[in-house]
């Protein structure tokens, strides 16, 4: 067991998940339900803990790591995807063997249910746009996939259940699950004849510039569901600003650019993440607790 389990923040657990804490934990587990202000903040909650839980809006810096003497496990209550893109200092915590593990795919369902729902909203003027002239279907345009993971190849098997065409652009190809309506493009390329682009890339990735927002059809339309903006805001804004172009960004993608975005009329802002449902939120906590059960399970283990 750990002596001392703190979540940090609102990891976004489920209320059975937290008390599911307790079996691996002597003393009762701490849980807070904001972001820390400041890392003292952080520190002054983490305290003498050996458990650290946390999701992916609170930094866990190497200071942090190296004043937090008692931690030996830190779960991180979102998707890991590589050191670049995470907010815990994977290298520090290597260094001082803090074991670090995330979780993946609990929330893609929930993403492609909403691009899809968009889409279809903006193509057939269910809300208060509409693409066209006149509605239109999904069927026979092409949609641009940026990002060929899991999420990616999801939305990719949806778009083709709407007779839609397929481009991705990712930094390997995926030669196995091309196929007749499924092709990889080169960036520009793929910007050039997709009418809808979505982005689906790690956190602190930014990948369109605007030579990028300058190749894009004319009438495109881009989504961004990823943590944080996957673009330069500025060349997004003089983009956008022309006339004729949607966007679709949930919280996540939108990050701490909401309001500014907010102000173009082509913009959507959905203001919760689009991939954080009931069930996602279930597959978190499992996944969460899977986690430490394995950790406990090798640590029991290790001579």
């Amino acid at each position: 067991m750990f002596a001392q389990i703190v979540c940090v923040d609102d990891t976004r657990l489920t209320p059975e998940g937290i008390g599911a804490l307790r079996r691996f934990s002597r003393e009762e587990p701490r849980c807070y339900g904001s972001i820390p202000a400041s890392e003292e903040e952080t520190l002054a909650r983490i305290g003498d803990a050996d458990c650290l839980l946390v999701s992916w809006k609170t930094p866990i810096t190497g200071r942090i790591l190296r004043a937090s003497r008692g931690l030996r496990y830190v779960g991180m209550c979102c998707s890991l995807y590589d050191p670049a893109s995470a907010n815990v200092d994977i290298g520090t915590a290597g260094e001082l063997g803090i074991e670090v593990r995330g979780v993946r795919d609990y929330g893609d369902e929930g993403v492609v249910e909403f691009i899809f729902a968009e889409l279809i909203s903006l193509f057939k003027g269910l809300g208060d746009r509409q693409w066209g002239d006149e509605p239109v279907e999904l069927t026979g345009r092409t949609l641009g996939i940026i990002g060929f993971g899991t999420t990616g190849r999801m939305v990719a098997e949806a778009a083709l259940s709407f007779g839609m065409e397929v481009l991705y652009h990712s930094r390997t190809r995926k030669p196995a699950l091309e196929g007749k309506r499924v092709c990889y493009a080169p960036l520009r390329e793929l910007l050039s004849r997709a009418d809808a682009v979505t982005t689906h890339l790690p956190r602190n990735t930014r990948l369109l510039d605007g030579e990028a927002f300058a190749a894009m059809k004319p009438g495109a339309v881009l989504i961004n569901t990823s943590l944080g903006p996957t673009f330069d805001v500025p060349a997004f804004c003089d983009w956008i600003e022309r006339g004729g172009c949607y966007a679709i960004f949930d919280a996540d993608g939108a990050g701490g650019y909401a309001e500014d975005l907010a102000r173009y009329s082509g913009v959507r802002i959905f203001g919760r993440s689009a991939g954080f449902t009931a069930e996602a939120r279930l597959r978190l906590t499992e996944k969460v607790l899977g986690n430490i059960r394995s950790y406990l399970d090798q640590a029991s283990r290790t001579p």
